[in-house]
């Protein structure tokens, strides 16, 4: 497994850290344990790719970043492991497991539509500051652009699917994807903050997979 995720941009401590929470969220989700774990897999695994789209182009702008390491793996990682708790926590509770491992799966899906946002999104058009609709330099957090926003929504949705293994009903499909898109602009609105010095990446991405699970969680009550 360690082999398996060194390809995936991340550095030794990166490594010994996607092992743990891995297995922690394999161990956790009992029944969908392997479904959870493979959706991170998939995001790690598409992080990767999207990560080496234009790498010329990123490293001549200066944003090319190939080694991760623990802290984007906590920061990614940590939602989705509380939650898989939560699921193990609640399956003989009085709330519903499944509905429990679906916003499981819409943290994963937010922190994969910022991730597809912010590594294809650089690669053109004009970065627009989504709070106060300026145009931002390539690199700027917070930034946005029509690229990137449709990079969102495919990302949301390619993590969204396997909600069909648990349900098949498309219905779910859609929450998952709109609250991971979701997610993935409220990063964004989190990035204007990072420019002015409150948080930053890690943070930002940590408030996105909280924001997916929210807002999934929101869409399933209503």
């Amino acid at each position: 497994m360690k082999d398996m995720l060194s390809l995936f941009t991340l550095d030794d401590k990166g490594v010994l850290l996607a092992c743990t929470v891995g297995l922690l969220i394999l161990f956790f989700g009992q029944s969908y344990g392997l479904l959870f774990l493979v959706d991170m897999l998939v995001f790690l695994a598409l992080s990767a790719v999207v990560t080496g789209l234009g790498k010329r182009r990123k490293e001549g702008i200066g944003l090319y970043e190939h080694a991760r390491g623990w802290k984007n793996v906590l920061s990614n990682g940590l939602v989705p492991l509380l939650v898989a708790f939560m699921y193990f926590a609640f399956s003989a509770g009085k709330i519903p497991a499944t509905s429990v491992a679906i916003i499981y799966i819409a943290s994963v899906t937010a922190v994969t539509a910022d991730k597809f946002s912010s590594e294809i999104g650089v690669l053109n058009g004009e970065p627009t500051m989504l709070l106060t609709l300026k145009r931002v330099k390539k690199g700027i957090s917070g930034g946005v652009t029509g690229l990137g926003l449709l990079a969102s929504l495919i990302g949301s949705l390619v993590i969204s699917l396997s909600t069909l293994y648990m349900s098949g009903s498309l219905g779910l499909v859609v929450i998952v994807a709109i609250s991971g898109f979701g997610g993935a602009i409220v990063d964004s609105v989190f990035g204007y903050f990072e420019e002015q010095g409150i948080g930053n990446k890690y943070t930002s991405n940590f408030l996105c997979a909280v924001s997916g699970a929210v807002i999934c969680t929101l869409l399933l009550v209503l």
